[in-house]
């Protein structure tokens, strides 16, 4: 039996972006308990702070966790590192087809406190809405006997705010992998706008970019989605790059083809190796919740950079206890913002995405599925 209280605590309150909601001291607490937990219980944590000059009787009195030595999300694609809690825990991984995968460990509280998540997120939006069935339309892969990638596990996941009228999928099984099924998706897409339900849209954007440029391309009529549908991205474009719209065209473009508010229409941030959601507000920026904090540190020297400077992405949250990923620099460039900035009313600060950062042959969820645009 795991006992974190603090970091049970934290992850329990239903308001996610309200800073008063949290109380005096709790995070540090959370984030102590949870260092000294993989300090005692992870295989070389220890290690690894004393190689980074951070001694774990320190770990009681820290309050600022840019000093705690993060890990690279890069290093879980060489390896699986987890404690005892992780050994017959759930296994998400983070390629869709070839190349380097992420495989993370999620024990049964680590994978209920990043959903717990998600489920305050969703409520404070209005999204989790039990009485309101829905067709869905997931631009991901249809999954196969077993869910082991993390965007598909998300993305069925995320069925479960709105109860499932019926399902259509942009990455099909064909035998031989998975195919994306342009003509598949329009034809959903059509059928959807006649059958009247909300209709939700989760998954790569460059999927949904590409059957929209291809229905202009061709001449279908616009539709009209019903009210209350919702628009929720997720992945990158990765090889698909060149054929790139930013996400505030491609709303434009959602909003004008299918007919779906630009407030509805919502992208989201994460990664199988830091299960905390980051959501678009209303006005498409990327607020911290409650539950973590960002840092934006200085490629060459990896010191924290100031609001608005970019820098590489960090991410530190104690609600993992399956692997010490609890702080955690991505391979993404971003800026950080103070959250009055934004203008939306979220108080905590938001952070603006650049792209990945340097040219190194990493791949992602993303970058494998958009090669299947290719043969569409």
């Amino acid at each position: 039996m795991i006992h974190l209280p603090h970091t049970d605590a934290l992850c329990a309150l239903t308001q996610p972006y309200c800073l008063d909601s949290v109380p005096d001291g709790l995070f540090d607490r959370a984030m102590s308990e949870i260092s000294l937990f993989h300090c005692h219980h992870t295989p070389g944590y220890e290690r690894w702070l004393n190689a980074n000059d951070l001694d774990a009787n320190a770990l009681e009195s820290l309050d600022d966790w840019s000093r705690l030595p993060p890990i690279f999300a890069n290093y879980f694609k060489r390896h699986l590192v987890f404690g005892p809690t992780g050994e017959d825990a759930l296994e998400l991984t983070s390629s869709g087809t070839s190349g380097q995968k992420s495989r993370m460990r999620y024990d049964h509280r680590s994978m209920a406190a990043a959903q717990g998540m998600v489920n305050h997120i969703f409520r404070h939006y209005g999204w989790d809405t039990p009485d309101s069935p829905c067709n869905y339309l997931l631009l991901s892969y249809e999954p196969e006997a077993a869910i082991t990638l993390g965007t598909a596990y998300t993305d069925q996941f995320l069925c479960s705010y709105a109860p499932v009228n019926r399902v259509a999928y942009g990455l099909r099984l064909t035998g031989k992998g998975h195919e994306f099924d342009l003509f598949g998706v329009i034809r959903a897409l059509q059928e959807f706008a006649e059958e009247g339900l909300p209709v939700r849209i989760l998954g790569f954007p460059a999927f949904l970019s590409h059957a929209l440029q291809c229905m202009e391309d061709t001449g279908v009529a616009d539709l009209q989605l019903p009210a209350q549908s919702l628009v929720f991205l997720g992945g990158g474009w990765k090889t698909q790059a060149a054929q790139e719209v930013p996400l505030h065209q491609l709303y434009a473009r959602i909003n004008r083809q299918l007919g779906i508010d630009l407030p509805r229409c919502r992208d989201g941030y994460g990664a199988v190796e830091h299960a905390v959601p980051y959501i678009q507000c209303a006005h498409h920026h990327f607020h911290v919740p409650i539950y973590s904090k960002v840092f934006v540190r200085k490629p060459s020297d990896f010191t924290v950079q100031p609001y608005g400077q970019r820098g590489l992405l960090e991410f530190v949250s104690p609600y993992i206890s399956s692997s010490p990923a609890h702080a955690v620099v991505m391979g993404d460039l971003a800026t950080l913002h103070p959250g009055a900035s934004c203008g939306c009313g979220l108080p905590t600060d938001w952070f603006e995405l650049h792209g990945r950062a340097g040219t190194s042959a990493s791949r992602s969820c993303a970058m494998a599925a958009s090669e299947l645009i290719a043969g569409a």
